[in-house]
């Protein structure tokens, strides 16, 4: 394939899904990640798309949110691996809520097989992906419907959040830095995001690379608020979303990494592995960071919040 035949398959499959990343573009057009890169620097000089950490947006891209359809398409590999790794924080007879996105959605189809499960979420997703589990009991909230990504929002929504208690929150989003933490472009969903976190003990952030270093308009959960990452190892030439990663844990975000880059495109992933980042773990002495899955909470603190409680 031509350079101009491939520039211009890029730019299409930029325009059709708002977001690409590099991974996927080379797959579709059949070349390596090196040609690609050369060719997404190419666009971005003649002012038709914006390179991001891992990827490709269209212009303006800070503002801009794709749709359910084009976001199930991207990272496929990197959001099963992810889902994979997070179902292991869940545990038997837990309370947990789940927020909207296609990563979370992956998230639900495991988690049908916990048993003893309550899972609040806002997302008819997620909701149908534990429709027929067995033993898992799914609360919906109230609110909108807002079709583009299946999700419910708005004051109803927020409202039916309150006084609710549980022991985590599993919340994806646009993009996540360092420096703000999650965000995402929809004011609606952000609004009801930061009432999922309000009722979890801690919050566990699920995010593929290519969201690493990008910031968005609406911010849902400040770094400080972030207890875990579960996140798919970067490219190795992606040293942008290294350090965040690095900057991330150096605020005290426990950092987990799931080895999808190794996987073929549309294959099985690679085994998971624990990040070994340094830094600092908050409300622990000796500052070095942990994996996820080796800071389990202890069954007495897991019994605490293990039922739904209104107050």
């Amino acid at each position: 394939m031509f350079a101009a035949e491939r520039r211009q398959l890029i730019l299409e499959m930029v325009r059709a899904n708002g977001a690409v990343s590099l991974r996927e573009l080379a797959r579709v057009v059949q070349t390596s990640e090196v040609t690609v890169r050369r060719d997404v620097r190419a666009l971005e000089a003649e002012g038709l798309l914006d390179r991001r950490h891992g990827g490709a947006v269209l212009p303006g891209g800070f503002t801009r949110e794709s749709g359910f359809p084009q976001k199930s398409h991207l990272a496929t590999a990197e959001k099963t691996a992810i889902a994979d790794l997070a179902a292991g924080l869940v545990e038997e007879g837990e309370a947990i809520v789940v927020g909207a996105g296609t990563t979370t959605q992956e998230l639900a189809r495991r988690l049908a097989r916990v048993p003893g499960l309550t899972v609040v979420t806002n997302s008819l997703l997620v909701a149908q992906a534990l429709a027929h589990a067995n033993r898992v009991e799914v609360v919906m909230t109230g609110g909108t419907l807002r079709g583009s990504n299946y999700a419910l929002v708005g004051s109803g929504a927020e409202q039916s959040l309150q006084g609710l208690r549980v022991s985590k929150a599993f919340l994806s989003g646009s993009g996540l830095t360092a420096e703000r933490g999650l965000s995402t472009s929809n004011m609606l969903s952000a609004s009801v995001d930061r009432a999922l976190v309000q009722a979890a003990a801690e919050v566990v952030v699920l995010a593929d690379h290519t969201k690493l270093g990008t910031d968005t308009m609406f911010q849902t959960v400040p770094t400080d608020v972030i207890t875990r990452l579960v996140t798919d190892e970067p490219p190795p030439h992606d040293d942008r979303a290294g350090t965040e990663l690095q900057a991330l844990a150096d605020q005290g975000v426990q950092i987990a990494v799931a080895g999808a880059s190794g996987a073929p495109p549309g294959g099985e992933p690679a085994p998971a592995r624990r990040a070994s980042l340094p830094g600092p773990r908050r409300g622990a002495p000796g500052g070095g960071l942990r994996g996820v899955l080796g800071d389990q909470p202890t069954g007495a603190e897991r019994g605490r919040v293990a039922d739904l409680r209104r107050r």
